[in-house]
C-alpha cells in the first residue's frame, strides 16, 4: 500500500471538506427552491393537498430554517382563509424555532387566537410583536390587534390604556376608530361618539368614515340630548376635504347644509365653495352665473370668488370677462394668491392660443409681483423662452437671471443649454463648453445633458472660460445629495435577510412590508429600493419595482451612471420582453432604445397597463387603433384584449410610431409629441416659430405634460442605450409605411405613468 504524504493527506482533508460544504450548500439551495414552489402553490390554491405536502417538506427539514419556513408560511396562508383552528395548531409546530422572524410568527399566531375567540391569548402573542426588537414592521397592526381583542374580551379599560400609551405611533383613522369602539365597549357613547366624529370628519373619503358614521348613528336615538353635536367647523372642514378630492357634488350638498349653520369668514368661504363645487362638476356656465351674483363682504373669499369668475369664462371662452376680472383682482386684491393664480392662468392660456404679446406681460406680472412665490420661476421662464425664441438682445441677461434668481428652478439645465448655444452664435466656444460641462456636472441624466454632450463634440477641446467659470461658481443651482451608500451597514443587512426569508417561503406580501419599513426608517433607502424592485422583478412586475425605486430615491436621475450599481440602473430602466421589442424596431427600423424609453413612460413596462382613458398595454393602444392595425398587419385572431398580449402590443405599437413617424418627415420630437397629443397638435406647434433646432420644437410645446413626456423619452432613450450598450440608432427616414388612423386629440390621460421620471 503506497504511502501518501502528509500535505497529500492535507490536499484530500480539504477536498472532501470542501465538497461537503458544497454539497450542503447545494441541498440548502435546493430545499429553498422546493419551499418557495411548495408555498407559492398552497398560497395560490390553499387545498389540503397542497398544505400536506407543505408540512411533509416542513417535517423533513426539522433542523433547518425552510421547515421552519414551511410551517410559517402554512400557517399564514390558513389565517388568510381564515382557517385559524388549522393556523394554531401549525404555527405551534414553530415554537421557538424561527427567531428571526420571531415577530411575524407571533402576529400570526395572534390573528388565529383573535379568530379563534381566544381573545387573552392573543394580546399576549401581540404583546410580544410591538416589543419586538428591532422594531417589527408590524408592530402597529399588532397594537390595534390587541386593542380590539381586548374590547371584544371585555376589557375595554385595557384596550384604552393601550391605544393611548402608543395612540401618535398608531396610523390614522385607524386609531380613531379603534379608540371609539374601545369607548363604547367601556360604556362611554359620548366619548365614543366624538371619535367617531373625528373619523367622519376627519377622513370623509375613507372607508373608516362609513364606519364611523353608522357606528355614531346607532348610538344616538339612546343617548338624546347627551349626544355630543357635530360643530360647523368640523362639517366645513369634511365638505372642503370632500371637494379637494372630486366629489363635487356630495360637497355641494353638505355645503349647501351647512351655510345657515355658519357665520362670518367661515359662512363666506362656504358660500363661494358652492360655486367651486359647480366648477370641479364642470358646469361653468352654472359656477359663472352663481359666483358672479355672490356680494362678499370677506376680502380672502371675494379674491377667491374672483378668481373662480375668471376661470369659468375662460372655459366659456369669455375673454372679455377674463380680463375685466384680472382687472378687478389687480386693482382690489394686488398681493392675493387668487390674484396670482389669475395672472397665471391668463397666461397660459394665451400660451394655448400662442399669443405671446398677450402671455408674455402676464408672465412677467407674475415673477416681478410675486417674486418669492414657487409659481415665480416658472413665469420668469416662460417669459425667458420668448425672448429666446424671438433671438432678442436680452435673451441671455435673462437666462443668467433665471439661474442667479431661481437657481433650485427645474430649468436649470435649459438656461444653461441655451446660453452655450448663444455662446456657440457668438463663436465664443469657451464660454459654451463651460456651460456644457456644468450641465454634464448638475444634471447627470437629462434631456439637456444629452444635447449638450452632443454639443462638446461640435466645441472641441477648447479650454474652459474663466469668467463663465467665475459666473457659474456663484450660483447654487439646484442639485440633491449625490453620494448613496449601496453597502448594506448591519441594520439593513438584517432586514434583508428578514425580506429574503419571508420571500423564499412566498410570504412577498410581508418581505413587502419588512423592505418599505426598511427605507422608510434605516438610513439608506436606496438598497431597500433596489430589493423591492428585485422582489417585484421576481414576480414580473417590473413596473412595480420601477415606481418603489422612483418613490424611496425621488433624486435618482440626479446620479452619475457609475455612482451606483449597474443593477440598480437596469431596476429602474427595465427591459423585459427584450428580443420581442428589438425584432420588432429592426422590422420597423427604429432604435430600439427610443421603443424603450416610450414604454417605459407610457406603460413601465406592465403588459396589463390600461388607461383612464381606455389605452391598452405596453405601448398603451387605443382600441379603435388596434382594431385598425390588426387588419392591416393581418392580426388574427385578434380582440381588444390581445393588447395586453407584449407580443402583439409590441407588433401594432412599433407599426403605429414608424407610421408617425414617416407622416412627420422623421422629425422623432414631432413624433413623440404626436403620440402623447395627437398629431393635429403636433403639427400645429410647428408653425410656431422658426425652430434652429429640434429642442427649441420640444421647449416651445404648451402643454407640461406632452413637454416633459417628450423630454423624458428622450432622456431614458439615452439612459437606456449608456446601460445596455451603446448602438447606433437605426432610424431610417425613407423606410415608409402605410399612414395610421387619426388618434385622438387629446392628451391620454394615464393611471400607470408619470409624468416625469
Amino acid at each position: 500500500m503506497m504511502t501518501l504524504p502528509f500535505w497529500a493527506h492535507t490536499i484530500r482533508v480539504r477536498w472532501f471538506r470542501a465538497a461537503a460544504i458544497s454539497v450542503a450548500g447545494c441541498a440548502l439551495v435546493h430545499a429553498q427552491s422546493s419551499l418557495e414552489a411548495l408555498a407559492r402553490g398552497y398560497r395560490e390554491k390553499p387545498t389540503a393537498i397542497n398544505r400536506a405536502a407543505l408540512l411533509k417538506f416542513a417535517a423533513g427539514h426539522p433542523s433547518d430554517p425552510s421547515g421552519s419556513l414551511a410551517l410559517l408560511a402554512a400557517g399564514a396562508v390558513s389565517v388568510e382563509n381564515h382557517r385559524d383552528a388549522e393556523a394554531l395548531t401549525t404555527l405551534r409546530l414553530l415554537a421557538r424555532r424561527l427567531p428571526t422572524l420571531a415577530d411575524y410568527a407571533a402576529f400570526a399566531v395572534a390573528s388565529a387566537e383573535a379568530g379563534n375567540g381566544d381573545f387573552e391569548a392573543a394580546t399576549k402573542s401581540a404583546s410580544s410583536v410591538w416589543s419586538f426588537q428591532p422594531k417589527s414592521p408590524l408592530a402597529t397592526k399588532a397594537i390595534l390587534l390587541a386593542a380590539k381583542a381586548y374590547s371584544d374580551s371585555n376589557s375595554p379599560k385595557q384596550a384604552l390604556a393601550l391605544l393611548q400609551q402608543h395612540y401618535n405611533a398608531l396610523p390614522q383613522p385607524q386609531a380613531d376608530l379603534a379608540m371609539a369602539k374601545a369607548f363604547e365597549a367601556a360604556a362611554d357613547p359620548v366619548r365614543a361618539v366624538v371619535y367617531y366624529q373625528r373619523v367622519y370628519y376627519g377622513y370623509p373619503t375613507s372607508s373608516e368614515s362609513a364606519q364611523a358614521e353608522t357606528a355614531a348613528v346607532k348610538l344616538r336615538p339612546a343617548m338624546g340630548a347627551n349626544y355630543p353635536p357635530s360643530m360647523p367647523q368640523s362639517m366645513l372642514a369634511r365638505a372642503l376635504k370632500l371637494l379637494d378630492n372630486k366629489q363635487a357634488s356630495k360637497a355641494r350638498a353638505e355645503l349647501e347644509n351647512l351655510i345657515p349653520l355658519l357665520s362670518g369668514p367661515e359662512k363666506e368661504l362656504a358660500r363661494v365653495r358652492v360655486g367651486v363645487a359647480d366648477y370641479v362638476a364642470k358646469d361653468y356656465a352654472g359656477a359663472f352665473r352663481y359666483l358672479k351674483a355672490l356680494d362678499l363682504a370677506t376680502p380672502e373669499a371675494d379674491a377667491e370668488r374672483l378668481y373662480y369668475v375668471l376661470a369659468a369664462a375662460r372655459r366659456l371662452k369669455n375673454i372679455d370677462e377674463v380680463n375685466s376680472t384680472l382687472a378687478a383682482l389687480a386693482r382690489k386684491y394686488p398681493q392675493s394668491r387668487w390674484r396670482l393664480e389669475a395672472v397665471v392662468t391668463s397666461a397660459n392660456y394665451y400660451v394655448l392660443e400662442n399669443q405671446p404679446s398677450q402671455y408674455e406681460p402676464l408672465f412677467r406680472a407674475c415673477y416681478e409681483a410675486f417674486p418669492n412665490d414657487p409659481q415665480a420661476a416658472g413665469c420668469h421662464w416662460k417669459a425667458t423662452w420668448f425672448a429666446y425664441l424671438l433671438r432678442r438682445s436680452d435673451a441671455a441677461d435673462l437666462l443668467r437671471q433665471h439661474l442667479r434668481s431661481f437657481p433650485q428652478s427645474e430649468h436649470g439645465a435649459a438656461s444653461l443649454y441655451y446660453l452655450g448655444r448663444l455662446a456657440e452664435t457668438s463663436k465664443d466656444n469657451a464660454a459654451a463648453r463651460s456651460y456644457y460641462d456644468e450641465i454634464g456636472r448638475i444634471f447627470p441624466n437629462y434631456y439637456y445633458t444629452t444635447l449638450a454632450r452632443e454639443r462638446l463634440k461640435t466645441v472641441g477641446r477648447t479650454e474652459a472660460s474663466p469668467k463663465t467659470a467665475e459666473f457659474l461658481k456663484a450660483l447654487t443651482l439646484r442639485s440633491s445629495n449625490r453620494v448613496l451608500s449601496f453597502d448594506p451597514s448591519a441594520a439593513s443587512k438584517y432586514r434583508l435577510e428578514r425580506a429574503r426569508l419571508l420571500s423564499s417561503a412566498a410570504l412577498d406580501d410581508w418581505a413587502e412590508t419588512e423592505l418599505r419599513f426598511g427605507a422608510q426608517n434605516e438610513d439608506q433607502p436606496a438598497v431597500f429600493a433596489m430589493e423591492l424592485a428585485e422582489l417585484a422583478t421576481r414576480n414580473d412586475a417590473p413596473d412595480k419595482g420601477l415606481r418603489w425605486i422612483k418613490r424611496y430615491v425621488p433624486g435618482y436621475l440626479m446620479l452619475p451612471i457609475d455612482a451606483a450599481p449597474v443593477r440598480f440602473w437596469q431596476l429602474a430602466f427595465p427591459l423585459p420582453f427584450r428580443a420581442d421589442l428589438e425584432n420588432n424596431a429592426r422590422e420597423r427600423s427604429l432604435d430600439p432604445y427610443v421603443l424603450a424609453a416610450l414604454i417605459r413612460q407610457e406603460s413601465e413596462f406592465n403588459p396589463k397597463a390600461l388607461s383612464r382613458a381606455k389605452a391598452y398595454g405596453l405601448t398603451q393602444i387605443m382600441p379603435p387603433t388596434g382594431r385598425e392595425l390588426s387588419r392591416r398587419l393581418k392580426v388574427t385572431p385578434y380582440t381588444t384584449n390581445s393588447l395586453f398580449l407584449p407580443a402583439i402590443n409590441l407588433k401594432l405599437g412599433a407599426y403605429y410610431f414608424r407610421s408617425l413617424l414617416d407622416s412627420l418627415e422623421g422629425k422623432v420630437e414631432a413624433t413623440l409629441a404626436s403620440y402623447n397629443a395627437g398629431r393635429s397638435r403636433a403639427v400645429a406647434w410647428m408653425s410656431w416659430g422658426e425652430f434652429r433646432e429640434p429642442s427649441e420644437y420640444v421647449e416651445t410645446i404648451p402643454f407640461s405634460e406632452t413637454r416633459d413626456y417628450v423630454q423624458s423619452v428622450l432622456r431614458n432613450a439615452d439612459v437606456y442605450r449608456r446601460i445596455y450598450g451603446e448602438r447606433k440608432p437605426v432610424i431610417d427616414i425613407g423606410a415608409s409605411v402605410e399612414q395610421p388612423p387619426a388618434k385622438k386629440a387629446a392628451p391620454k390621460r394615464r393611471t400607470t405613468t408619470p409624468k416625469k421620471g
